[in-house]
């Protein structure tokens, strides 16, 4: 039996491909172009249940994510996958929020909504993994060459303003536990508690390069003029709102109920150690 997962060429399912093979599990990369994978591949057509369904069938168990796109997308996606997990029902469900937070007491209407309430009801064993900021967004270039060059990390955030920030890596170390891991099901928040402020980012930075950090706060308007050129205008709309949104928030935390540090006994890497892991 295999381990189906989804993206395993991007950001978030790669870290978990590699450290389920690491480990000699059997992982197999879900995508739409197998040519694209050094290892085990299946290619998938992520608009049609038949085709997700024949890749679950038998699996011991699959990560899946929601591609970055169009809302009604995401939509159309959720619910493809909904329907293909109930069909072919893999003995395990493994799936990350991305970053978008989610409010069990509130019946949203978003695709990462929708896709969380059809695998409670799939009668799958499940888990879902909820993280916030990425670290890894530092590293875009936008961020990261003045980092480098000028000794100032600058990204869209006030700096009193504490995250539970989380990296690939440690997303892929709790996606492999709860993949190969029964016993934890529901909702799993992971990110660094106590959050962690810019003038903490800038410390893990200065320790890793052996120079001065500082952080430097600058408006969501600017940041997205600045990745603009990478990502595109429509893609980067709903990041300008999203860090808009933030300048109004105290802060973003998980809860430490509901952690991977209480639930799973897994804490983070810091962040001098993610870049070293990293080899940035």
């Amino acid at each position: 039996m295999t381990y189906i997962i989804h993206g395993a060429t991007g950001a978030q399912g790669s870290p978990v491909f590699t450290a389920l093979t690491s480990a000699g599990l059997d992982a197999v990369a879900a995508v739409r172009d197998i040519s694209k994978i050094d290892g085990a591949a299946i290619a998938i057509d992520n608009s049609s249940v038949d085709s997700l369904a024949d890749a679950y069938r038998g699996a011991k168990g699959v990560f899946v994510h929601l591609p970055l796109g169009r809302p009604e997308d995401q939509l159309a996606f959720a619910h493809t996958i909904a329907v293909a997990i109930r069909r072919a029902k893999p003995a395990r469900v493994v799936f990350s929020t991305s970053g978008f937070s989610l409010d069990p007491t509130v019946e949203g209407t978003d695709a990462v909504d929708v896709l969380a309430r059809e695998l409670a009801s799939s009668g799958v064993s499940y888990a879902i993994v909820e993280p916030r900021l990425f670290l890894e967004n530092l590293l875009l270039t936008a961020t990261m060459g003045p980092t480098r060059d000028e000794g100032a990390l600058r990204y869209p955030i006030r700096p009193d303003y504490a995250v539970s920030w989380i990296s690939h890596l440690d997303v892929a170390d709790v996606v492999s536990r709860l993949l190969t891991d029964h016993s934890v099901t529901g909702i799993v928040s992971v990110g660094a508690l106590p959050g962690l402020t810019g003038a903490d980012l800038a410390a893990g930075f200065t320790r890793y390069l052996g120079q001065d950090v500082r952080f430097e706060a600058i408006s969501p308007a600017r940041y997205g003029e600045l990745i603009i050129p990478l990502f595109g205008e429509a893609a980067v709309a709903p990041v300008i709102a999203s860090y808009e949104h933030r300048q109004h928030q105290p802060g973003e935390l998980i809860p430490e109920a509901r952690s991977a540090q209480v639930l799973l006994d897994l804490k983070p890497r810091s962040v001098e150690r993610w870049l070293r892991d990293l080899g940035v």
